[in-house]
């Protein structure tokens, strides 16, 4: 017997007293990450929230075995965004398509979630009507025939494992009706709470041919961008279910294969977004650097030739810097090139390494010299 066909579905029950200490922890550190950022100036806000939004759509994905470039996935956010970034690159109509739901999800968290909302995001998931090589059915609940059920299946041809079934897609107007008035109606459920009950929830009624996982994450990431109340993301929870895939899927088996109690869940999707919040503190000190070290800078003069390739340096330069990748990318002259490394050396933020190689390589000075 799945959950969905309990007696009291959809009245789901957890305890309270095992959740209340890891909530509260899980707050704190939510609240301790949103203020931290928010000290920052708005383009390192940006900045970060552009490098957490990339992560989540990436990973998101990448649960799904769908792989995307992470140019495209960056560039396709800044554009939409409006952010005046350097590197960008064109973006596919899939990849456009995937940003566009995470941005209207997160840019407009306080709208309601409807029919005809879902029906866009999944429409903008695919762009082609077709999941691979299958054509699905886009933009609708899914109408499977009941000798053709919505199964999640793993293993090879011959020899598959059924790990769970969805509801019959006769049920399936009256089950989102539910769920979406639930979602728009409840005021009194944590948010955080609210979050992984959704989550559980969508992907359990499973609505939609293909998309499912993805559009379950992104309700969640709506409702925990509504716990934040801010647009901006800073941590992403998707990265981390791809880092605990198999737990991710174990407990949603176990789940949709037991009763309305559903504590289990609870307490892993509490601990995965806890662990996603301490993961995202590694990007956010490398924001933080990045606004220290460009304070450092503010005594010094910059030409933009000087300040894109610091930027650049301070991103994580792909490979060794030298004077003739310095003119490729700035599109001057070798002569150019030395007298803005020269310049640079000069006013102690780079230095030469010891590379001992044909060509002088260079790298930022430390922090505290500068």
């Amino acid at each position: 017997m799945y959950i969905y066909q309990r007696k009291n579905w959809p009245q789901f029950t957890w305890d309270e007293d095992r959740l209340i200490k890891l909530l509260t922890t899980v707050s704190h550190r939510q609240g301790r990450l949103i203020g931290r950022m928010e000290s920052l100036g708005f383009s390192l806000q940006a900045e970060a929230s552009l490098l957490s939004m990339t992560l989540e759509i990436l990973k998101s994905n990448e649960i799904e075995g769908q792989i995307l470039n992470p140019d495209q996935v960056r560039s396709s956010i800044a554009r939409k965004l409006g952010m005046d970034i350097s590197g960008l690159v064109p973006a596919d109509r899939n990849v456009d398509g995937v940003v566009e739901v995470m941005l209207n999800a997160t840019q407009k968290f306080n709208e309601p979630l409807t029919q005809e909302r879902l029906f866009g995001w999944h429409a903008a998931l695919f762009p082609s009507g077709r999941s691979g090589m299958h054509r699905i059915v886009v933009g609708k609940w899914r109408d499977n025939k009941p000798d053709d059920p919505m199964q999640v299946v793993s293993g090879a041809l011959g020899k598959e494992k059924v790990h769970f079934e969805a509801p019959d897609s006769k049920s399936l107007s009256k089950e989102m009706k539910a769920f979406l008035k639930w979602f728009n109606d409840e005021k009194d459920l944590h948010p955080i709470i609210k979050a992984a009950v959704a989550h559980l929830w969508f992907v359990t009624v499973h609505p939609f041919d293909d998309g499912n996982g993805r559009i379950a994450r992104t309700i969640a990431d709506m409702q925990l961008t509504r716990a934040d109340g801010i647009s901006k993301r800073f941590y992403s929870m998707s990265a981390q279910i791809r880092i605990e895939r198999k737990q991710y899927y174990d407990i949603l088996e176990k789940t949709q294969q037991g009763a309305l109690d559903i504590t289990q869940w609870l307490l892993w999707f509490l601990g995965c977004l806890d662990r996603a919040i301490i993961a995202s503190e590694e990007g956010s000190a490398y924001v933080i650097n990045k606004a220290k070290f460009w304070h450092k800078l503010n005594t010094k003069k910059l030409n933009d030739r000087q300040k894109l390739m610091v930027n650049k340096l301070l991103d994580g330069f792909d490979g060794t810097l030298t004077s003739s990748k310095w003119a490729k990318i700035c599109k001057c002259s070798q002569d150019t090139a030395l007298r803005d490394i020269q310049d640079l050396i000069t006013q102690k933020i780079l230095e030469r390494e010891d590379s001992g190689g044909r060509s002088t390589n260079y790298k930022l000075a430390e922090l505290h010299s500068i």
